[in-house]
């Protein structure tokens, strides 16, 4: 059987030690199009070393490096071109610092037969080396064609639904060069650099990273819903719906619902959904 959950689980999984400083919190917020207002301090506070603050999405690139070896795993015989990100959830236990270093723990959480598909749940636990948990991540991947083994089909999905007018309607471009920025923070899928790669996928160019659009979005909630501070977001996840090209403009949607915002991200020009089910939940 090429996905057995009870085998998956139960691999044994390394840690995985790792650190930052301000050069790779710098190019991970220019990666998501930070510093584009030079002269507005808020902005500023992305890109200039002198009093930096870290987005918490940031988390992801420590923390994918640490669950990617069990991609593939024991009770994962799958085809890789068969994968595919489907959705992303962050758990903020403590606001990240500007340096640190840390240990992730990874872990395959579960494997779910959702028919034609199986969806695969990674995570990532990041703590500093004296212990202070930071955030949790789970990255959660459709595998296509490899359905129907007989497993538990997974949890429900929370009910998500809007009403009225959104708190923050706002444009965010991206750059024409923002996929080939953003991989340099360590994701090389030639999927976003490579044409003739993007096309053998069904794709007429390179298409920017989900998770980079999934940083771009949250950062635009901080900004105009949390006055710029990122230590207010408690959590953010978000379902990976459609493709952005470089160059293309999202159009933010955020609602206010008890503690927590509602968000949607479309491509402007197209009106295609490329982020749904956004939920940002406040500390």
């Amino acid at each position: 059987m090429p996905l057995d959950p009870d085998i998956a689980t139960a691999a044994p999984q390394s840690d995985v030690p790792d650190s930052w400083g301000a050069d790779r919190v710098l190019l991970y917020h220019v990666g998501l199009g930070a510093g584009v207002r030079p002269t507005d301090p808020a902005e500023l506070a992305y890109v200039n070393e002198r009093y930096l603050k870290v987005l918490p999405t940031f988390s992801v690139i420590p923390g994918f490096e640490a669950v990617r070896p069990a991609m593939r795993g024991p009770g994962l015989d799958y085809k890789i071109s068969q994968l595919l990100h489907g959705e992303q959830e962050l758990v903020v236990h403590n606001p990240l610092p500007s340096e640190a270093s840390v240990v992730t723990t990874p872990a395959v959480e579960a494997v779910y037969d959702k028919g034609k598909a199986g969806l695969l749940v990674l995570r990532g636990q990041t703590r500093t080396t004296d212990g202070t948990l930071l955030c949790t991540n789970r990255f959660r991947l459709f595998i296509r064609g490899e359905g129907g083994f007989g497993g538990d089909s997974g949890p429900a999905p929370e009910p998500w639904e809007v009403s009225g007018e959104p708190a923050l309607r706002v444009e965010v471009p991206t750059l024409l060069q923002q996929a080939a920025i953003y991989r340099l923070s360590g994701d090389r899928n030639p999927l976003h650099i490579d044409p003739s790669f993007a096309a053998r996928a069904g794709f007429d160019r390179p298409i920017l990273h989900g998770l980079c659009t999934y940083g771009m979005v949250c950062k635009a909630i901080v900004d105009g819903l949390l006055d710029a501070d990122t230590t207010a977001v408690g959590g953010w996840s978000a379902r990976f719906a459609g493709s952005v090209y470089p160059g293309e403009t999202l159009v933010v949607s955020a609602w206010k619902h008890d503690d927590r915002f509602l968000v949607q991200a479309e491509v402007a020009d197209r009106r295609v959904v490329a982020l749904s089910n956004g939920v940002l939940r406040l500390r």
